[in-house]
């Protein structure tokens, strides 16, 4: 198991819905922005169909609110909603000029994307949104690259990043965030009235079960704590 490069300053952040990076990557991106990298998250949506019987003209800015919350837990002040409908994403090429324009702007040197594979284990299926999301943005960071697939974006210069991590069943490469349990709770904690809505348990308690499984040890990998990403090199 090898250690996700860390010689970079710039990173972005790119998942469906609020909540997502709080699931899997936030003691990761606490490491980082510990370390002195700027991170930046962009969100298809805004997550308002994902609250049982509230309706989602309440639930988006709620959860916008929250993922705000979670987001300066860990370092993280930069959030971008792109404003697609939660439950609705298609991988398009709309969708992937779109994050095509902000890998562009913000210029990362990381991109750290969801899992986008069809299922999380066996019997355990993926999420419409989350594979659209992610195999987008995975095709994103090409188009950003390339200056004749967009020319709408001609204004903004082409940009390629080092590479892609992406969370999920498939795990080439680790890093230790045994120091940043602490900060990954308090980021899904931010999303309080989400949770509540996933159960009857207490809103602390599922918390930290999510961050221990986001955060558990990785066979081969010297860490009490560790986040493991799928690695993909896209340039040096």
């Amino acid at each position: 198991m090898h250690q996700v490069p860390e010689d970079w300053k710039t990173g972005l952040v790119v998942v469906a819905h609020p909540g997502d990076i709080e699931y899997e990557a936030a003691a990761a991106v606490h490491r980082w922005t510990k370390q002195g990298k700027r991170i930046r998250y962009v969100l298809v949506s805004r997550g308002e169909a994902g609250i049982a019987g509230l309706p989602p003209a309440q639930t988006g800015p709620l959860r916008e609110k929250e993922e705000l919350t979670a987001a300066n837990a860990v370092g993280v002040q930069d959030v971008e909603f792109l404003d697609y409908p939660d439950g609705r994403i298609e991988e398009s090429l709309a969708l992937r000029r779109d994050l095509a324009r902000a890998i562009r702007r913000y210029r990362p040197e990381m991109v750290v994307l969801y899992n986008f594979h069809d299922t999380w284990a066996p019997g355990r299926a993926n999420s419409a949104d989350h594979r659209a999301v992610g195999r987008a943005a995975l095709d994103a960071i090409a188009d950003a690259a390339n200056e004749w697939i967009f020319t709408e974006l001609s204004g903004l210069p082409i940009w390629t990043a080092r590479w892609a991590a992406v969370t999920g069943p498939v795990v080439t490469h680790a890093v230790d965030v045994t120091d940043s349990i602490e900060a990954a709770t308090e980021s899904i904690l931010a999303h309080s009235r989400y949770l509540a809505a996933l159960g009857s348990s207490p809103v602390p308690v599922r918390a930290r079960a999510i961050v221990e499984a986001a955060t558990a040890p990785i066979e081969g990998f010297p860490a009490e704590r560790a986040v493991g990403f799928e690695l993909f090199y896209i340039r040096g």
